[in-house]
């Protein structure tokens, strides 16, 4: 339910995915596959969230060069939030993490990498008239610049999960109209 997210990387592939321990510690881990064999698991961030079902909320992982995102929503403590770590070094460690939502997310998350070492993230976010499409771009320390509103969007199941991907300096956001039965694109720069 929680989807994985792969991407290619110079000399093999890392992978993102939430794991599952005796538990029910649902944790986001991250491997590396070096063309032979992949890496055992290790944990991006030990947010040691439990729950006893599926959240459906998989990570999204970007990389730029030896610089690597990852984006994934958590409901540890009781505490619903959009988070994202960043690595300098290919993915081998991560940075703290920064939360990004405004305090109400539901997640669905996606993220670009940026050469500056930040990122671009995206998440669905609870409004008082429904749920936004909202993005930010965190800084390679972990500064958060302001949220932006790409688009309204349906909070239930229907409306997916909406992706963001890099074209040259713009940034292309994709999510799906519950309402007009298609899926949308806007482009927008961070």
């Amino acid at each position: 339910c929680c989807q994985p997210t792969v991407i290619p990387i110079s000399g093999g592939m890392l992978a993102v995915y939430r794991d599952r321990s005796a538990d029910e510690i649902r944790d986001i881990v991250i491997s590396r596959f070096d063309g032979s064999k992949w890496s055992e698991p290790k944990t991006v961030f030990d947010d040691k969230w439990q729950v006893y079902a599926c959240p459906i909320q998989g990570p999204a992982i970007s990389a730029l060069g030896s610089n690597v995102a990852v984006a994934w929503y958590t409901g540890a403590n009781d505490k619903e939030k959009v988070q994202v770590a960043l690595s300098k070094d290919g993915g081998i460690t991560f940075g703290a993490p920064t939360t990004v939502d405004d305090g109400n997310p539901i997640g669905r998350v996606d993220i670009a990498a940026l050469e500056s070492g930040g990122a671009v993230v995206t998440w669905i976010e609870h409004t008082d008239n429904g749920g936004e499409v909202r993005a930010r771009q965190v800084g390679s320390a972990g500064q958060k610049h302001e949220a932006h509103t790409v688009t309204k969007i349906s909070v239930g199941n229907a409306s997916g999960y909406p992706r963001i991907e890099r074209n040259g300096k713009e940034f292309v956001f994709a999510w799906t109209d519950t309402e007009g039965g298609r899926i949308r694109t806007a482009v927008g720069k961070p």
